[in-house]
């Protein structure tokens, strides 16, 4: 009886051992798949920075409605490429209208309304309305991917966007209603489409959410464009095709690729908080190429908003 007492417990104890090897390993996964999460997230990041310094440049020979329609066209073909030569299923029925959501979102919606907010402002002030689409993303986050931040992630990232609100109303930046009303609504659009993609990545795949979202929508983008081509595109500038081309390249697929391949490994709300780098990175391009004046205190609202990205990352879960 005690011989089969022992051998009892002492499959137990294996047992209780395996559990915790896999544990362990389930757990180092996990912070594996969070790293790659933050990195992915952060190139796109870097990517995205530059869109705004590179549509005002574009707007200044293209139409805002023609450039976005252009640019998803673009991408949208490009996109269409990459899924055929990758043999990539179709979405199924019940995905149709989250890709919708994510079209209306970053395809359409916000590249629309922040190009036709740029007429109104510079890209300065509206680079630093990203500040506010952490935020926004982490609350569509909450809203359409179930995600429970901590009480202390909210305050991070409160604080976070306060930080660079505060510093654009701080250099006295003039303002223009129009402009600011645009920029805001593309903020809120942009936020959902984030939210959803990512969301949509977990079972579809990061680069499948972009690609299928822009294919989705070239039946309607491709004939208005054509239609909305200005007449001689030999007055176009070469700044303005190099806009053009980094906006439908980069800040429409590549940076996509990344940033929801981030999201869905790191989780919307913590990974989200990396765009509050963006305005930060903006200006500092659009310095350098639109030569606007950056000074010091840039850099020090960077460092607090740094330790901001860093809080929200160590309570977002």
């Amino acid at each position: 009886m005690s011989i089969e007492v022992a051998f009892l417990i002492l499959q137990k104890i294996k047992s209780i051992s395996t559990m915790e090897s896999i544990g362990k390993v389930v757990l180092d996964k996990s912070k594996e798949t969070s790293f790659s999460g933050w990195v992915n997230g952060f190139l796109g990041v870097l990517i995205f920075s530059g869109s705004l310094p590179a549509t005002k440049v574009a707007i200044l020979d293209f139409s805002p409605l023609f450039l976005t329609l252009a640019r998803a066209m673009i991408a949208g073909l490009l996109g269409l490429c990459i899924l055929f030569v990758f043999r990539e299923k179709r979405p199924s029925k019940a995905q149709l209208i989250p890709l919708a959501i994510v079209s209306l979102g970053v395809v359409v919606g916000y590249p629309l309304l922040s190009a036709l907010a740029l007429q109104y402002v510079t890209s300065a002030h509206s680079i630093v309305f990203v500040g506010m689409l952490p935020l926004c993303t982490a609350i569509f986050g909450v809203i359409r991917g179930s995600e429970r931040p901590r009480p202390a992630f909210w305050l991070f990232s409160v604080l976070g966007s306060l930080l660079v609100t505060g510093y654009a109303f701080a250099q006295g930046i003039s303002a223009s209603p129009v402009g600011d009303l645009l920029m805001l609504l593309a903020i809120i659009l942009c936020g959902l489409g984030y939210a959803e993609g990512a969301k949509l990545s977990k079972t579809l795949g990061g680069w499948q959410v972009i690609c299928w979202a822009l294919v989705l929508s070239l039946p309607f983008m491709t004939p208005v464009m054509f239609w909305l081509m200005p007449p001689s595109l030999s007055d176009i500038s070469a700044e303005a095709w190099v806009g053009l081309a980094y906006v439908s390249l980069f800040s429409m697929l590549i940076g996509f690729i990344f940033w929801y391949r981030g999201l869905a490994q790191g989780g919307i709300a913590a990974v989200g908080q990396l765009q509050l780098l963006q305005p930060f990175f903006g200006l500092a391009l659009a310095a350098t190429l639109l030569h606007e004046p950056v000074n010091t205190g840039m850099l020090v609202v960077t460092a607090g908003v740094i330790l901001c990205v860093a809080g929200s990352k160590k309570f977002a879960k």
